[in-house]
């Protein structure tokens, strides 16, 4: 209370509401030690609702996180506090996830108890056994990503996943009943869940739910009834008490109801050591654990430790070389979806922690190697992952996975359904996940499915997102390079644009060097004194190297740069990217998508043979006809361009 009212801004109620349920929860339940959270076998607690950040914050400065200071919480909402408007786990120490649009949480719990299941498998009881708790509000089961969460765990029967809703039945508009009479409890149970109402403000009753829920053989639901703002003489129970300070006159009165006489962020010494003994609750577990990962057999713990700390194997550089060198002696002209497919047999191989999945398009997207296992409700010992029509839950359960540590995680679905996924990947940018999406259909190219299914925007909008880096490769060659760039990648997502129809192999060498790396680079130089620049990716790379052949005949010079990331190569420093455009008077880009982004490239006056429009449906190279987007039509636009 004292923080957001020191702020003048803030979320009060749900704090207000929910500390019994979490004073319960980690005093008497959480394996946690406030001196390591990070320690990789802890209980993991995802404060859903983001907004009642300041719940989560007090709960780790009283518990004796380092670096969470009264001055912290003072500072909340502040610039560059450790204590920002919601939950942000590349700011807070002890903050697992990035949570504030409502829903994000509870899915990516998912990810989080799923990745806990799949690493036990591997490695046993005596190194992984812990569970994922999350505080979730009306507002995080209204939003729709939670029915895939819910979903997708009751099936996993993710039975280490435990849901403590603060149900106080108040939203932002008012009581909920304005807008809502869903029983959520049916609506878990319908999904597989163990569900159960409690007294939210009755410790014993928490505490009797959340023992039960521990030995369940499923995913439970505690419904703890809550009153928002608890305490607050007028604005408890309303919805006041959701999103603004109290006042000073309603602060004084809550205090007064709650019996609290202390000055602003003062607290008893007495309830200080309690709080600071919980936070020490899990030490003799943590120190015992790191005896039993010590006495592992050195190989087996040293690839424990590789795995958890997010670093790569060094096979995985080497694997990718020797690919591309067999692809150089033997050309794969295969779309780009299956030149990915290639690709993963092999890297599936150097990169155990990979962990594929699709929301129900695997034999679409080719993300199921032949040495890949598949994950079942009960059986964890796999790699890959049914996540059904699902792909907002999948987005935001990946980024679970990748937070969770241990594993690296794909997920794939059509390149136009990133309009569903999108929410959960902007956190992944955000937060700074290293997730990968596999979006495959990428442009007009998939065909006769037509303009709900092809997408133009999509890759603009994504090269827009601030950290997501999207690759579009042009062949098998580059699509392993891309793959090694995705999968080297520790500091954020990346998405894989892939095509649907088959492409020639463009590339004709191959070795260590992994010439996607800058983003961009000269594919085939001009013959002579170059006139104009082609820029492509993906499947117009060979369009622009048809258009080379016609305008060389013409005796009129020209080089192709092959641009798999333009994202990537903006990011270039200003020498390699002029280096690399060139001083050819005319520039062109050709992708079947939307200009948006290109003029970086070319500048406003170049040359664009692209999409303007939405897509039709039809065989796809009846669509590049139509749409102009044709070796003829680059050879004439630039020829028009010089006589101008």
């Amino acid at each position: 209370m004292d923080a957001v009212e020191t702020a003048k801004s803030g979320h009060p109620g749900l704090p207000m509401g929910a500390a019994d349920i979490a004073t319960v929860l980690f005093t008497k339940f959480l394996k946690y030690d406030a001196a390591d959270p990070t320690w990789p076998d802890r209980d993991r607690f995802i404060l859903s609702a983001g907004h009642g950040s300041m719940l989560l914050y007090s709960l780790l400065h009283l518990t004796g996180v380092k670096g969470m200071t009264v001055d912290e919480l003072k500072n909340f909402r502040k610039l560059d506090s450790k204590t920002p408007g919601h939950p942000e786990n590349f700011m807070t120490p002890g903050v697992e996830t990035t949570t504030g649009p409502l829903g994000q949480g509870i899915a990516t719990a998912v990810g989080f108890a799923l990745a806990e299941r799949m690493l036990n498998a591997e490695y046993g009881n005596d190194l992984v056994d812990h569970h994922t708790y999350v505080l979730a509000s009306d507002g995080d089961l209204m939003e729709g990503i939670s029915q895939e969460a819910i979903a997708l765990a009751g099936h996993l029967k993710l039975n280490r996943m435990i849901v403590l809703w603060d149900d106080n039945e108040i939203s932002i508009d008012g009581p909920l009943s304005l807008s809502d009479s869903v029983d959520q409890v049916k609506r878990f149970q319908a999904c597989g869940w163990n569900a159960v109402r409690v007294d939210g403000h009755d410790p014993k009753a928490i505490q009797r739910a959340i023992s039960k829920a521990q030995k369940s053989d499923r995913p439970t639901l505690i419904a703890c009834k809550t009153v928002i703002g608890y305490g607050a003489p007028k604005k408890a129970g309303t919805s006041k008490a959701h999103g603004e300070p109290l006042g000073a006159e309603e602060l004084a009165g809550a205090k007064t109801a709650l019996g609290w006489s202390h000055a602003p962020f003062e607290i008893p010494d007495n309830i200080r050591d309690a709080w600071a003994k919980a936070g020490k609750k899990g030490r003799r577990l943590r120190k015992a654990w790191a005896e039993r990962l010590k006495a592992l057999p050195q190989e087996k713990r040293a690839e424990f430790e590789r795995r958890v700390k997010g670093e790569r194997p060094k096979a995985l550089a080497d694997a990718v070389a020797k690919l591309k060198d067999r692809l150089v002696a033997e050309p794969q002209n295969v779309a780009t979806r299956k030149a990915s497919e290639i690709a993963l047999e092999v890297i599936t191989e150097a990169v155990p922690e990979l962990v594929l999945g699709s929301a129900d398009l695997t034999p679409s997207n080719n993300t199921k190697t032949k040495n890949l296992n598949a994950i079942s409700p009960g059986n964890y010992a796999g790699r890959y992952i049914h996540y059904g029509i699902r792909e907002h839950g999948m987005a935001a359960a990946i980024n679970g996975i990748a937070l969770h540590g241990g594993y690296v995680p794909a997920g794939a679905t059509f390149l136009v359904f990133t309009d569903y996924a999108r929410p959960a990947m902007r956190i992944a940018a955000l937060a700074g996940i290293p997730a990968v999406y596999v979006m495959t259909h990428d442009s007009i190219g998939l065909g006769e499915d037509g303009p709900t299914h092809q997408p133009v925007e999509h890759l603009a909008a994504l090269r827009a997102m601030p950290k997501m880096r999207v690759f579009r490769p042009a062949d098998a060659i580059e699509t392993a390079e891309c793959w090694q760039m995705a999968l080297e990648r520790t500091d954020g997502p990346s998405t894989l644009a892939l095509t649907r129809q088959n492409l020639p192999q463009v590339r004709k060498v191959g070795g260590a060097e992994n010439l996607s790396a800058t983003g961009a680079y000269e594919l085939s130089p001009a013959n002579g004194k170059a006139r104009a620049t082609l820029f492509a990716s993906g499947s117009e790379v060979e369009i622009a190297l048809a258009a080379q052949k016609l305008l060389d005949e013409q005796s009129f010079a020209v080089r192709v740069v092959s641009v798999p990331s333009l994202d990537l190569f903006l990011a270039q420093p200003e020498k390699v990217r002029a280096q690399i455009i060139g001083d050819a008077p005319i520039k062109v880009a050709v992708e079947a998508a939307v200009r948006f982004g290109w003029d970086s490239v070319i500048g406003p006056d170049g040359i664009f043979v692209g999409m303007h429009g939405f897509g039709a449906s039809a065989p796809y190279k009846d669509l590049y006809k139509h749409f102009g987007i044709t070796a003829e039509a680059i050879a004439e636009k630039v020829l028009r361009t010089h006589n101008l």
